[in-house]
């Protein structure tokens, strides 16, 4: 494998456990005051009206946390389907409908990493955004319910912990941060189980959820609470970019200066491209070779989280998804830079065709020799990603903002 740059004496894997969630003592972005950059170091800044895609920006972020809420109590439902009656079908009704939620959360990631209501940490109160909650990830499944070898393992099968929101929330990640507790993948697990096998996905049984004894009733209860903690969290979300509040922070976000705004929203597309699918999400797992370090192990979708993610990315530069179709940075960057439009639009569209390549299951890559077809290809999404950051950062000069992606101990 090509040796891709991560952090200097940081490994993969603690990576992979450290960003998710919150913020780390090497996220650069904690620390930044303006994403302006003064005339000294900008040098020349063409002049732009930037706030018709800011605006645009502030409801194309509402409308895919709507989509995602929307999807989400869908999985609800189904879930709740399931537990009335376990059967393999409710039980493939409520994973389809986790693979449909989880293509629309992921298209949320591109609003990430600039201490948006996502991921915000405030260290004076001890909060810190839903992300974690939502996302984390590699998990340790034994810390939830049992797995090969240990009938008995998690907390489903500790008879000493109670399952509440409160107990599963106190319980997450506290001594190992791939103690999971919470979130998608936490959901995922419970409907498929362990993936036991490099050419599919996990093969829980419908039986697990059939009412009646003590622990099938406690993995039932665990089912329910996870699924409305996610679902409560992403309301708070949509709350928070609902622009029609005066104190939301959507309001906020529109209010702030044209480079305050991009600064932040080309950060955010940098960093998803860059850091977190290139390093963390794909490179880690071809280091290690280990399907625990692919992020959807459970259900097999990790070739989709990574192409909903890049579509997520799309959407925002060209300033559209679902009912949203407004001025997007496309149109500010072809205005001031045409070339350049060009040039990022050529990068995306071989991100896109280098993720298309993938072989699925995923599992089957990380499996494969040092030097495979199957390998080379991943190592091309992780090349094409990259390329595609560079250009996000010149467009970040073009306007004259920071763009901050972590690159250095």
């Amino acid at each position: 494998m090509k040796n891709f740059t991560l952090f200097a004496g940081i490994s993969c894997v603690a990576l992979a456990l450290a960003l998710p969630g919150q913020a780390s003592q090497t996220d650069p972005v904690r620390n930044i005051s303006s994403y302006a950059l003064d005339k000294e170091a900008a040098g020349y800044v063409p002049d732009y009206d930037a706030y018709p895609v800011i605006a645009n920006y502030a409801s194309l972020v509402a409308a895919t946390y709507e989509q995602a809420l929307t999807d989400a109590k869908d999985l609800q439902a189904t879930i709740q389907a399931l537990l009335d009656n376990p059967t393999n079908e409710t039980l493939n009704a409520a994973k389809n409908s986790w693979i449909n939620a989880r293509t629309s959360y992921l298209q949320t990631e591109a609003f990430r990493f600039y201490e948006g209501p996502i991921d915000f940490v405030d260290d004076e109160a001890g909060t810190e955004g839903p992300e974690g909650r939502l996302n984390a990830w590699p998990m340790n499944e034994g810390f939830i319910d049992y797995v090969e070898g240990n009938p008995d393992a998690g907390i489903i099968n500790d008879l000493t912990i109670k399952i509440t929101a409160e107990s599963i929330r106190e319980n997450d990640q506290v001594e190992d941060e791939s103690d999971v507790t919470t979130g998608y993948h936490a959901i995922e697990f419970l409907l498929w189980g362990q993936d036991l096998s490099g050419t599919s996905a996990g093969n829980r049984p419908a039986s697990d959820y059939i009412a009646g004894s003590q622990k099938t009733d406690r993995r039932r209860l665990y089912l329910k609470t996870v699924t409305e903690m996610l679902v409560t969290d992403l309301d708070s979300l949509v709350t928070a970019w609902n622009a029609s509040y005066p104190d939301s922070y959507a309001a906020t976000f529109k209010s702030f200066s044209d480079r305050e705004a991009l600064g932040r929203i080309l950060t955010s597309l940098a960093t998803l491209s860059e850091f977190e699918l290139a390093l963390e999400r794909i490179a880690t797992g071809l280091d290690s070779g280990d399907q625990e370090d692919e992020q959807s192990c459970f259900s097999d979708n990790t070739r989709n989280d990574m192409i909903y993610d890049q579509r997520g990315i799309r959407n925002v530069y060209f300033g559209a998804y679902g009912d949203v179709a407004g001025p997007g940075l496309d149109s500010l960057v072809a205005r001031l830079a045409p070339g350049l439009n060009t040039k990022m639009i050529a990068a995306l569209n071989r991100t896109d065709g280098a993720m298309a390549k993938l072989d699925h299951p995923y599992d089957t890559i990380l499996a494969s020799e040092a030097d495979s077809r199957a390998r080379q290809e991943a190592e091309a999404v992780i090349t094409a990603l990259q390329a595609q950051s560079d250009v996000i950062k010149d467009i970040g000069k073009l306007l004259g903002v920071r763009v901050i992606v972590p690159t250095g101990g």
